[in-house]
């Protein structure tokens, strides 16, 4: 499969997006309600709202909140009727150096152009990768699967190979698996144990089933050793295997039901 993706708003037919998919029941916030359907993030569709660009049954909303059934309501964006998007699910295997975001305000490579040109509706990231670190990502246009995934009540297992200066001993992965203290929060591995070690530095694995801001490397920096590689290699039983450096592929139906159900409304 060829790298690509196009970004959100890039693919244009004359409808908004393109596809099946089933509408939100009940009323929802009109933002909540477009990103529901698939269009676009909630907060890309809040700004389309206060900016005017949104529709409901002929007249112009630009209060992110209103109520709305998009099941029963004519919903335009720029005057383009919008239809609720293919359920996609795609996994990516994250270079070093790309921002995990739809726009970087400093003009950074980011996911997206890894993915442009592809034939896909709108997607976000199914939790974070930072910058520096690089392996499995997730992207959907799905967001209560999404939400499932991301769910610290989940205790959905990340596993992570490591590279660090120097050779940590049997204490310091005990203490990993401890946890140590930093900035007010408790930092700790589900699992931590030596991959393989050289004369300067050692590759770690290291399993997380909660996620907390550069987890991995705070908790690592508090015990004495930086970290000079992070790989994402799986989330819970989806591992990245072969997929080369840049590339993505579309997860099976299996695989999307065992990271999180699919979408119930399918």
């Amino acid at each position: 499969m060829s790298k690509s993706i196009h970004t959100r708003r890039a693919h244009r037919s004359r409808t908004l997006v393109s596809g099946h998919g089933a509408s939100p029941v009940s009323r929802h916030g009109l933002a909540r309600a477009l990103s529901k359907l698939g269009v676009c993030s909630r907060s890309q569709a809040a700004a389309m709202v206060v900016a005017g660009r949104v529709d409901v049954n002929g007249h112009t909303e630009r209060n992110p909140e209103r109520p709305t059934d998009a099941k029963h309501e004519r919903i335009t964006v720029d005057g383009v009727d919008v239809r609720a998007a293919t359920r996609t699910y795609i996994v990516l295997n994250k270079p070093r150096g790309i921002v995990v975001s739809a726009d970087d305000e400093r003009g950074r490579a980011t996911v997206y152009g890894l993915l442009e040109g592809a034939d896909l509706p709108w997607l976000g990231p199914v939790g974070r990768l930072d910058k520096a670190s690089e392996g499995l990502l997730l992207l959907s246009n799905d967001t209560v699967w999404a939400a499932r995934i991301t769910d610290p009540a989940a205790k959905l297992e990340k596993t992570y190979h490591v590279q660090v200066a120097g050779i940590p001993d049997a204490a310091t992965l005990v203490a990993m698996r401890t946890g140590v203290a930093d900035a007010g929060e408790k930092l700790a591995a589900r699992s931590a144990n030596l991959l393989r070690a050289g004369g300067k530095n050692a590759w770690l694995e290291v399993i997380l089933d909660e996620g907390r801001n550069r987890h991995i490397r705070r908790l690592l920096a508090a015990l004495g050793f930086e970290v000079l590689r992070l790989v994402r290699v799986a989330i819970g039983p989806l591992a990245l295997g072969d997929l080369a450096k840049g590339d993505w592929r579309v997860l099976s139906e299996h695989e999307v039901e065992l990271l999180g159900g699919g979408d119930p409304e399918k």
